[in-house]
C-alpha cells in the first residue's frame, strides 16, 4: 500500500486517517474494514470505497451472531458469511473508537491487512481515530 501525501495535486482521492499524533494519508480508492467482536469473537468486515463525494459503505459481512451486531434482514447467508449492501450516503468521515477488549480494526488492500497501529507507524491503543477522505490544502 503506497503512502501519499495529503493534497498531492493529481486530482485523485486518499483515504486519511487522523489520529491524536497526527495524520497519516493512503493513496487507495478501495479498502476493506475488518474487526473482531469483543464479545461474540468472530469477525465483522465492511468493504469501502473513497469518492469525492466522501467514503461509501459498498458492502458488509458478518460471520455469525452476537450482541449488537445482527444482520439485517436483507441480509443473506453466503460461505458462512450473512452478506448484505447497506443503503446509505457516502459519510465526510468515519469515527473508529477502540476499546482494546478485541484486538484493533484491520484494514485490508490488495490481499494484506494491516492494523491501524501499523498503519499511522504507533500505537492507537484505546484512542480514536477518525478515518475520511483526504482533503487538499
Amino acid at each position: 500500500m503506497a503512502a501519499a501525501s495529503a493534497g498531492s495535486g493529481r486530482g485523485g482521492v486518499s483515504l486519511c486517517f487522523a489520529t491524536a499524533v497526527g495524520v497519516k494519508a493512503l493513496a487507495l480508492s478501495a479498502f476493506t474494514l475488518v474487526w473482531t467482536h469483543s464479545i461474540a469473537k468472530v469477525d465483522w468486515q465492511e468493504d469501502w470505497r473513497v469518492t469525492p463525494a466522501g467514503l461509501a459503505l459498498v458492502q458488509a459481512r458478518v460471520k455469525g451472531t452476537g450482541p449488537g451486531m445482527e444482520p439485517p434482514p436483507e441480509a443473506r447467508l453466503i460461505d458462512d458469511w450473512f452478506q448484505w449492501q447497506p443503503k446509505r450516503r457516502p459519510m465526510q468521515e468515519v469515527v473508529l473508537g477502540n476499546s482494546g477488549a478485541a484486538g484493533e480494526w484491520r484494514l485490508c488492500h490488495d490481499g494484506k491487512c494491516r492494523t491501524l497501529s501499523e498503519i499511522v507507524g504507533h500505537p492507537i491503543g484505546a484512542n480514536v481515530t477518525t478515518m475520511s477522505v483526504c482533503k487538499d490544502p
